[in-house]
């Protein structure tokens, strides 16, 4: 189930919502857990049970850590047992297939036998968000090891936190130690209720009204053959998809949070208008945000951070980008595309004193950023990396454009497409972002808000499923 369809605006979220409030505050819990369970559920409900078996290892694994007179070997078994249990079910649904078709490869590059893949590995389903799921079923275990949080009251309570159906799917990350006090209490007023609302409706416009609206034109660059884009369509073809993926991911991220709001939760923001980046450095703090900490915290910090030298400095930035690039997809191509922006981490914490662009005005910084973004995107959409090599060749002229190049230039780009690619660009370099037009909520932006949810319904309805580009990663 996805948030901009007919089921979850007009029958679940209404049922949800009805339920919550209506029940006694000790079954409020039980009742979303329930509730989480049948959205994750509607899509493919055998999996449910995956989530169920996650939790309960990583609420078992809490016990363990939590056990009055635990000794700290037991302590740090019960969470080396939670993060192997995470990542060996991450791992068997979203690598397996991937791991073999790289063994068959280097066994065929040098001179092998092909590796034969039973059937039953290459179709393994990839479950919904089980990316954001186990890391957040993680991260229990180890903020109680590392005493940041208290133990949740009940298994009820930890299933409620594992579940929650506003970020289940594609975050923000929620870890348990920044959610753990309000599982106990939280405020739950009108005011608070009218600003979620008001935050849904901005994120589920943003992403029907300009996410949308990026994609046929990305679409039709990614997938056209070869020699048929120009530089132009090749640089607008990606522009449309960095725009696409932004408004997409930023705008679940705002649905997720106004969600949240309208339950009473607060969860962490996830964006901060990364287009406007100086540096790649600035760029990840702005993008992905909840990604971006957990990596630092959980992995880069572990690894030793900076503190251990400028060459591990370097070599753990590489891995924690590398590990974040396969985090988002299962292929060699998003590995390149954390590679990237690993090395030019590394460049930066290098030149920093001086910049990586000198003392050329910030206008100027934002935009040489913004094209290595571009560059970085094109692995990131690319299905292979011949794909994504025919289409840098593009970017650069490089290729024999074939005689229908002009007729896809003119299909893909027409006024209305072009006025999108404008609106948008003006939006993500110029507007304010949504969690800073809120901040200071008003019935005026509360009603404009309400005005914004009604406008994307109807266009929802007119054009019919449009799911998150997340939903795959």
């Amino acid at each position: 189930m996805v948030f901009s369809s007919h089921i979850f605006l007009f029958y679940f979220l209404p049922l949800a919502l009805a339920g919550y409030f209506l029940l006694p505050r000790s079954f409020r819990h039980p009742w979303l857990t329930v509730m989480s369970y049948i959205f994750y559920g509607w899509w493919n409900p055998p999996f449910v049970l995956l989530m169920l078996a996650s939790t309960a290892i990583d609420y078992g694994c809490g016990k363990i850590i939590t056990r009055p007179g635990a000794s700290p070997a037991s302590r740090k078994t019960g969470m080396i047992l939670s993060i192997v249990s995470n990542l060996s079910i991450l791992a068997f649904f979203k690598y397996t297939a991937m791991g073999l078709q790289s063994v068959d490869w280097l066994s065929t590059a040098f001179g092998g036998h092909p590796v034969e893949v039973p059937d039953f590995f290459r179709h393994i389903v990839l479950p919904l968000g089980i990316s954001f799921y186990t890391f957040q079923s993680m991260s229990y275990s180890i903020d109680l090891y590392r005493g940041h949080a208290r133990p949740a009251p009940s298994f009820m309570d930890f299933a409620c936190y594992v579940s929650l159906f506003p970020q289940l799917v594609a975050g923000p990350i929620v870890r348990y130690g920044s959610i753990a006090d309000q599982l106990v209490e939280r405020p739950q007023t009108l005011p608070i209720f009218a600003s979620g609302l008001a935050r849904f409706g901005w994120g589920l416009a943003k992403k029907v009204l300009l996410a949308d609206a990026m994609a046929p034109i990305a679409d039709a660059a990614f997938e056209a053959g070869a020699g048929n884009l120009t530089p132009i369509t090749a640089w607008l073809g990606v522009l449309a998809y960095a725009l696409q993926i932004y408004f997409d991911f930023s705008a679940y991220s705002d649905m997720a949070i106004g969600l949240g709001r309208l339950f009473g939760f607060r969860f962490v923001e996830n964006f901060n208008s990364p287009y406007k980046s100086a540096s790649i450095t600035e760029f990840w703090r702005r993008w992905h945000i909840s990604l971006s900490s957990f990596l630092r915290d959980y992995l880069y910090i572990p690894l030793g951070g900076n503190r251990k030298g400028t060459a591990r400095t370097y070599i753990n930035l590489m891995l924690v980008m590398l590990i974040g690039g396969l985090w988002h997809g299962a292929a060699w191509t998003f590995v390149a595309w954390g590679g990237i922006h690993g090395v030019m981490l590394a460049w930066e914490r290098l030149v920093a004193r001086r910049g990586l662009f000198g003392s050329v005005p910030r206008p100027l910084k934002v935009a040489l950023t913004f094209v290595i973004v571009l560059i970085t995107w094109v692995f990131f959409r690319a299905e292979s990396f011949d794909i994504a090599w025919r289409y840098l060749a593009a970017m650069a002229g490089l290729e024999n454009l074939a005689p229908t190049a002009p007729l896809l230039a003119e299909q893909m780009l027409t006024d209305s497409r072009l006025l999108h690619l404008i609106a948008g660009s003006m939006i993500v370099f110029w507007a304010p972002n949504t969690q800073t037009i809120l901040q200071r909520f008003t019935v005026t932006k509360g009603l404009f808000g309400l005005a914004l949810l009604v406008l994307a319904i109807a266009v929802l309805m007119a054009r019919g499923y449009s799911p998150f580009l997340y939903f795959q990663f």
